[in-house]
């Protein structure tokens, strides 16, 4: 960055000897009109313009490089919340798969209302495996809709900045003119239709 200034500054150190000739000479209708006046107006875009996307770069790297941090964290939260439902829904499914050989074992305790009971618990544990993928998905459901709002809003601050961006390289001096004459011609038609 320092070349890019160094190179700058030598630059407009040059165009200045080379136009001091020119800015001394008399006679001529309009100094603004002149070569050496071009010059520095393109001077001072090249100026304006570069000291735009030096700030640019320099404050908007490190803000969208933290918000991609954010949401790219978030979305490991999520990823970790699904893997913590998958860990308990497996937990529940071992779970059920001992449940055949604790049946076993209250038949031969007791024949009578034994499969009544089994039927009994594994509804319940069924019925708790069910609730606990329900409320996994919900937590996952969850994260990736915050992931997306984050994601949604991002997008909407950099369109405003580049629209930003994009009217202030595109507005000239003329078209404000236009703009102005525009506005002043409605408000003089607004007031005749009043009167």
């Amino acid at each position: 960055m320092r070349r890019f200034w160094n190179a700058l500054a030598l630059i407009a150190f040059g165009l200045f000897v080379f136009a001091a000739p020119a800015l001394a000479q008399e006679g001529e209708a309009s100094p603004a009109d002149s070569t050496s006046g071009w010059i520095f107006r393109w001077l001072n875009f090249v100026i304006v313009f570069g000291a735009i996307a030096y700030f640019a770069v320099k404050k908007g790297g490190p803000y969208f490089r933290h918000n991609a941090d954010e949401i790219a964290r978030k979305i490991e939260e999520g990823a970790r919340a699904r893997e913590a439902a998958e860990q308990r829904r497996k937990e529940i499914e071992g779970k059920l798969a001992n449940l055949g050989s604790e049946v076993d074992q209250m038949r031969a305790e007791a024949k009578r209302g034994g499969e009544g009971e089994a039927r009994r618990i594994r509804a319940m544990a069924r019925q708790e495996a069910e609730k606990i993928e329900q409320s996994a998905q919900a937590e996952i459901v969850a994260a990736e809709r915050a992931a997306r709002l984050e994601l949604k809003a991002l997008a909407a601050r950099m369109a405003v900045a580049n629209a930003q961006k994009l009217l202030e390289t595109e507005l000239t001096r003329e078209a404000e003119a236009g703009l102005f004459r525009t506005f002043v011609a409605e408000l003089r038609g607004a007031s005749g239709s009043v009167n």
